[in-house]
């Protein structure tokens, strides 16, 4: 048995969670926070057998999508001042983790 964690962007959250809802996967949601944008995302748990994970991956690819933004970023010049300008980031895409799982148990 697997335990696939993805983290998804929460504009994404939705697609990908329907989507594996409706290929009889169960899916459990988590909000968190990414480090580097400061950004919502949510973290989806999914428990399956070794032969759906190639699946559940797939699954989660076609939902979460790269995209690119613009975000503000400060930089500084060692005089006191700050300069506030923008800078271009992808954002989107999911980052996926695949742990065995040595017992589950539903009690």
């Amino acid at each position: 048995m697997k335990l696939v964690l993805a983290i998804v962007s929460n504009d994404d959250s939705s697609s990908v969670s329907s989507a594996l809802t409706k290929a009889n996967y169960q899916v459990t949601k988590l909000a968190t926070t990414g480090g580097f944008l400061k950004a919502g995302n949510t973290t989806m748990i999914v428990g399956i057998e070794d032969d759906k994970v190639e699946d559940v991956i797939r699954i989660i690819g076609e939902q979460s999508k790269r995209r690119t933004e613009i975000v503000p970023s400060t930089a500084s010049y060692d005089i006191g001042r700050y300069a506030s300008f923008p800078v271009e980031v992808q954002v989107g895409g999911a980052t996926i983790f695949v742990l065995e799982v040595s017992q589950f148990l539903k009690l």
